[in-house]
């Protein structure tokens, strides 16, 4: 009688069936592994078994046999535990530059690191304030394409856009190229993750001089065939001081506020709030834009900072604290 085709793989299914059902708190029996077995089409003898566990333990992987009347076998160890992938888990889903999609996606990879029945611990839902999820699912490419023009050198093409208020047909945000969609042409030397954000530090020819861009609002990125400039610069640049000059935000304890906004600066309220905001029409120049926002003097400061463009009109308590606070400052 000829052997069924997958008698061949038999150590390859019995190293899969540890992996995904076996952890420290489930084990499986001998009965157990040979049914698993031989629903797959593989005949096994317990004698095999027990060679073939001590192969895989050869191995390397860390099989243990709990004793007892219902004991069996089980890993007991994997290159992570299952704190640090509920670390991972966390970090992806409260991740601004990772897209709702692309975060499950990542997820059900870690899953696969984890047995079945660890894997239902990581189904975790994590909610940080004021972390908006980007929506632009290219950011993943554009990472990989960046990456590889900063190693090789080469200068890049890109469209870059912004966020406006549109009250034309509905009332949301809808995207518009900057220079009217004209391509950017930069010399890439830096990749920076700031503040939930992946940020490219480069050298503009045209200008003269170092900018930086939301890699989540570049499009139609691709390398070009020109070597880089702007070497001199980055040579003495620093990276830090140039963060810590460039970048800022607050916290505080959150509360429902309404802004008057200049139509300008509704980009400024998309990059903080992303799309929880509830909007409406003011007058030509401006709108409303209502958002459970952390209140604080930190929050405070950043609408001051904003120059009157963005201005705090409802509760008049939050008003009242604001002009109160402005006060101790003149």
């Amino acid at each position: 009688m000829a052997k069924h085709p997958n008698q061949k793989l038999k150590l390859l299914y019995l190293q899969q069936l540890l992996l995904t059902q076996t952890d420290e708190n489930h084990w499986l029996t001998m009965d157990e592994i040979l049914h698993h077995l031989k629903q797959a089409g593989i005949h096994a003898e317990r004698k095999s078994i027990y060679g073939d566990i001590q192969a895989l333990r050869d191995f390397g992987l860390d099989i243990l046999q709990r004793r007892g009347r219902n004991g069996g076998y089980y890993l007991a160890s994997r290159d992570f535990e299952v704190a640090e992938l509920k670390l991972l888990v966390d970090a992806i889903q409260s991740s601004r530059f990772i897209t709702h999609r692309k975060s499950s996606e990542l997820i059900r990879k870690i899953e696969s690191l984890a047995s079945q029945p660890q894997a239902s611990l990581l189904q975790r839902q994590v909610y940080v304030f004021g972390r908006a999820k980007t929506v632009n699912e290219s950011i993943y490419h554009n990472i990989d394409s960046l990456h590889e023009a900063i190693t090789s050198g080469k200068q890049i093409k890109f469209r870059y856009f912004e966020w406006r208020a549109d009250f034309t047909t509905h009332r949301h945000m809808i995207k518009q190229y900057r220079r009217g969609g004209k391509l950017y042409q930069i010399s890439p030397w830096s990749l920076m993750w700031d503040h939930e954000n992946y940020y490219l530090i480069g050298f503009d020819a045209e200008a003269g001089m170092i900018k930086h861009y939301r890699v989540d609002k570049m499009e139609q990125l691709e390398l070009t065939g020109l070597q880089r400039e702007g070497r001199a610069l980055f040579e003495r640049f620093d990276l830090a001081a140039y963060a810590r000059k460039t970048f800022n935000m607050f916290h505080g304890n959150e509360r429902w506020i309404r802004l008057r906004c200049e139509n300008r600066f509704a980009g400024v309220l998309h990059d903080r709030f992303g799309e929880a905001l509830s909007l409406s029409p003011c007058d030509e120049t401006h709108f409303y834009a209502g958002i459970n926002v952390a209140v604080s003097p930190q929050f405070f400061a950043w609408v001051f900072g904003l120059g009157g463009a963005v201005q705090i009109v409802d509760p008049q308590e939050a008003v009242a604290e604001f002009q109160e606070l402005l006060k101790r400052f003149q």
